[in-house]
């Protein structure tokens, strides 16, 4: 087997050591050299082929988001994984990277942790996100969905919309959301797999590119259409109905597919909660959530539109979702969001006819 070859940035000595010990140990995995800033890296490229580079953002001489736009310029389809620390400026730099073309981040372990407890923090974030960008990750359809079965409820009039997305997502939301106009009917709620302070940003950001509101979840929010919800960091959202009237709720049950919030809980509330009025929409990501809550939503009669794989930076969630036939299209980024569009107008024309 090809081992992934690695290009370690980190200005941290600590960090290149810690990063040498979790990615020696494994077997399909290589470091192919180190540097101390963003200009070393840049004149290590032709030399180390890297397949993959873990850029640090804050180091000296240029750091990881100036490295991060040229290196842009001559390698858009390397996967560069950033290293971001849990705090707000942290959390606004990363968003950065994302617009510059980060492919993911990893949090750093703080300066509390052990050896031990930091090499094991960047194994469990770092060695998937590794195999996931450079695809080495094969998908495997749980027998329990190569046979679904669901509702044929018709017509299928939308009546809120449900995104779902992680790795590579911050990049997707910003391409279809801003393409909602003015006068969208729906409610939107999305899970981007993000911690705290993380999606509070991430909901600013967007905000200011959309033309609809769009805010981090609060616990006790009523539903209105024409308002995007982005989910709370480290909170599940969730949505319940009584009579006409939705609210959303936040909550800490446990995390599902390793994630809080999970878009496989949200799936599963909205289906619940609007039955064939739901319409998903499952992103980029790696892993499997929402896979769940897909089953639920073509249970209910309601409506899945998923990324395809030449447009997804990790063809996981998505993939999970296309690959267990659950899905009424499989689209490119770019047509998603007039995708959206133009089912939920039909919906609203059959509505009045």
């Amino acid at each position: 087997m090809n081992r992934i070859r690695v290009l370690i940035v980190d200005d941290s000595v600590v960090i290149r050591s810690l990063l040498r010990q979790v990615l020696a140990q494994e077997n399909d995995v290589e470091v192919v050299g180190v540097a101390a800033n963003g200009r070393i890296a840049l004149q290590m490229l032709d030399q180390c082929s890297p397949e993959l580079v873990t850029l640090d953002i804050e180091m000296p001489e240029m750091n990881g988001l100036e490295a991060l736009s040229e290196l842009r310029k001559t390698r858009p389809k390397l996967p560069v994984v950033m290293f971001s620390t849990l705090t707000e400026r942290g959390a606004v730099a990363t968003l950065e990277a994302f617009s510059l073309g980060a492919s993911d981040y990893v949090t750093k372990p703080s300066n509390s942790r052990s050896g031990g407890q930091g090499i094991e923090a960047i194994r469990e974030q770092l060695l998937p996100k590794i195999r996931a960008l450079c695809r080495r990750v094969p998908i495997v359809v749980p027998a329990i969905l190569e046979s679904p079965h669901w509702s044929t409820t018709v017509p299928r009039f939308p009546a809120v919309l449900a995104i779902g997305c992680s790795t590579g997502g911050p990049n997707a939301l910003s391409q279809v959301l801003p393409l909602l106009p003015k006068d969208f009917p729906l409610p939107v709620l999305v899970v981007q797999h993000m911690p705290p302070t993380f999606t509070r940003f991430l909901a600013e950001r967007l905000n200011k590119e959309c033309v609809l509101p769009v805010s981090e979840v609060r616990d006790g929010e009523t539903v209105q259409p024409g308002h995007i919800w982005i989910a709370a960091g480290n909170l599940h959202m969730t949505v319940k109905k009584t009579g006409l009237t939705a609210l959303l709720h936040t909550s800490q049950e446990p995390p599902e597919n390793s994630c809080r919030p999970a878009v496989d809980v949200l799936f599963r509330s909205v289906a619940q909660a609007y039955r064939a009025g739901t319409f998903g929409v499952v992103m980029t990501g790696m892993g499997q959530d929402g896979l769940r809550g897909c089953q639920a939503v073509r249970a209910a009669g309601g409506t899945i539109l998923v990324q395809d794989e030449a447009s997804s930076v990790v063809w996981g969630m998505p993939g999970f979702v296309a690959r267990a036939g659950l899905a009424d299209r499989v689209l490119p980024l770019r047509e998603i969001g007039l995708e959206i569009i133009r089912r939920v107008s039909a919906g609203t024309t059959a509505r009045g006819a």
